[in-house]
């Protein structure tokens, strides 16, 4: 393990008012997206929209890192030019999600556990061989009355620190993903005591699995209400909730936090993501880390909308996606404010 490196690429990928671009979502729920919308689902209309995103002018003003499926780190542009190498001549740094999926845990109704370990230290290697600097594994968590149970808890949690050992030997940062869901009605205050016991549980087996943590990212949810929740809750009290509970559960010396958009809306997600930066970054300076986005969904759902399938609607599409991102930059700087989604593009 080259320990300098590691933690050199980490802080590359959390550098101060850039983010990361999760284009990882399997097959299956591309093709569910591509479905909604009437687009044909075939490998080269995944290509096809795979490569707009990449090659979306600019982007690298405001993302440092993207994570791709494996399907996508093996597809080239047209001309036949890798999309690895494409992010590299753009100097964003090339990632890969390597878990396999989630699958129910067998004896607890509800709840599921993440597969991938089969052969993990050769697809990782592999990976690392072809131009990839970190990679990504999710676990999730579901809540309810008796969930997450302990076992759950600490079967994914076990599996997560497996997985990042297994990166680290390959020279790879991982990016350690335990989301706590948003399904249900449960409070903000419910979001946020689980979480904190997943976190608690997942960096108990990094320890156990001796990973280096100053070359780690954290991929996490925000404290949120259950999207079936009977109150709103405001962005200033997810954005205290959040970063305490943060505080309580994550190390300081961690190169950075990424949070995940989950169910949320785009304006969602971005609003969220300010008031946190707003108030516990820059030159506030409160927190021991960055606090960035690593957003799916709440990036790509109005380009994919935009686009639709569509050839012509490429450049409408990436102006869109350049908006979207000018907008979460903004957030990070505590500087984003509603009116700039009355516009539909904004220039870097």
């Amino acid at each position: 393990m080259n320990e300098q490196r590691l933690h050199s690429t980490a802080l590359e990928l959390m550098v101060a008012q850039k983010g990361l671009l999760a284009m990882d979502e399997s097959i299956p729920t591309c093709d569910a997206r591509f479905k909604a919308l009437g687009i044909e689902q075939t490998v080269d209309m995944r290509r096809s929209y795979r490569e707009l995103l990449i090659t979306t002018p600019d982007m690298n003003a405001a993302i440092s890192g993207v994570i791709l499926c494996a399907e996508s780190f093996n597809q080239s542009r047209r001309d036949g030019k890798s999309f690895v190498q494409l992010l590299s001549d753009a100097n964003i740094i090339a990632g890969i999600k390597v878990d396999a999926g989630t699958k129910d845990m067998a004896g607890f109704h509800g709840e599921k556990v993440t597969l991938g370990l089969d052969g993990l230290r050769e697809r990782l290697q592999s990976y690392a061989s072809k131009g990839a600097r970190f990679a990504k594994w999710r676990a999730v968590f579901t809540m309810g009355p008796f969930t997450p149970s302990q076992a759950c808890l600490d079967s994914n949690a076990q599996q997560l620190a497996l997985y990042a050992a297994l990166c680290q030997e390959c020279g790879l940062v991982p990016i350690v993903e335990p989301e706590t869901l948003m399904t249900g009605s449960h409070t903000m205050q419910k979001c946020a005591s689980v979480t904190e016991l997943v976190l608690e549980t997942v960096f108990h087996h990094l320890y156990l699995q001796r990973v280096f943590l100053e070359g780690l990212i954290l991929k996490i949810n925000m404290a949120l209400p259950g999207s079936e929740a009977a109150l709103p809750t405001s962005a200033d009290d997810i954005a205290v909730c959040t970063v305490k509970t943060l505080l309580r559960r994550v190390p300081a010396c961690l190169p950075g936090i990424a949070f995940l958009s989950g169910g949320q809306t785009p304006e969602q997600a971005t609003q969220r993501l300010n008031a946190i930066n707003k108030t516990y970054s820059g030159h506030n300076a409160s927190v021991p880390w960055p606090l960035t986005f690593s957003f799916s969904r709440a990036l790509q759902q109005p380009v994919l909308a935009a686009w639709s399938g569509e050839s012509d609607n490429v450049i409408t599409a990436q102006q869109i996606l350049e908006h979207r991102l000018r907008c979460n930059q903004m957030a990070l700087r505590g500087e984003y404010l509603p009116q700039m989604e009355d516009t539909a593009v904004h220039e870097f």
